[in-house]
């Protein structure tokens, strides 16, 4: 058993967009000591025991950050997310998310534990992830005939455009209303609410290549121009 200090809660169940069956549930354990190999076994067959009995568990994402490393941003933590336990940082993002609005399902609250992301760090992560992860996304076709890139490149766009124009955090609600406010392609607008917030439909093989065209075509379009405003 892991010694558990805290766990909290951020993403779309913090900032009230969270749909039941679609959003992942983002959460953050606070444990007291570094995992074990033993106990990171068991903390894999407990992940994939959840999702044998409970198919919503798919959407569980947790990183388990051990108390001492906490303030260090750069530091990895061990994650469960999309199915296989693997190591990464709690990003300037989710620190925001959790110091501005995580919710507390027990120990301390995150904004008494987890040190402020200023807005030159946070502004700092979003244009090198842009620039660095997302821009060369863009140049393959491959991967944008799959419903999560087309949805998570779209929706971060729309929130690093916010946040570095006007220093906050948006909800994916919020960021389909700004791609609107953007520009960006209705239907794709379209296939992206309905299959968040309305009855999923079957894409034909056709439409899921050209969405997959525009998606990303508007994506490295609108990266090289919130870039390049940002920089002036």
């Amino acid at each position: 058993m892991l010694p558990l200090v805290a766990l909290w809660a951020h993403g779309s169940l913090a900032l009230g967009d969270f749909v039941p069956g679609r959003s992942d549930l983002d959460l953050v354990a606070l444990i007291g000591a570094p995992i074990a190999g033993p106990q990171r076994r068991d903390l894999q067959r407990v992940h994939e025991g959840l999702i044998s009995e409970q198919p919503l568990a798919r959407n569980l994402h947790c990183a388990y950050v051990v108390s001492s490393d906490v303030a260090d941003a750069r530091r990895s933590h061990v994650t469960w997310a999309q199915g296989e336990l693997y190591e990464r940082p709690v990003s300037p993002v989710s620190r925001r998310e959790l110091c501005q609005g995580g919710l507390c399902l027990r120990g301390p609250a995150p904004a008494a534990v987890v040190p402020a992301v200023t807005d030159a760090e946070l502004a700092e992560y979003v244009r090198v992830n842009l620039r660095n992860y997302w821009h060369p996304k863009t140049s393959r076709s491959d991967i944008w005939l799959r419903d999560i890139w087309v949805d998570l490149g779209m929706l971060t766009l729309a929130r690093a455009t916010v946040t570095l124009r006007d220093g906050r955090l948006i909800t994916k609600r919020e960021a389909i209303e700004e791609l609107a406010r953007l520009g960006a392609p209705a239907d794709v607008l379209d296939d992206i609410y309905r299959r968040r917030y309305e009855a999923a439909v079957s894409a034909s093989v056709l439409w899921l290549a050209r969405r997959g065209y525009l998606a990303r075509s508007f994506i490295r379009a609108g990266i090289e121009r919130v870039l390049a405003s940002d920089a002036r």
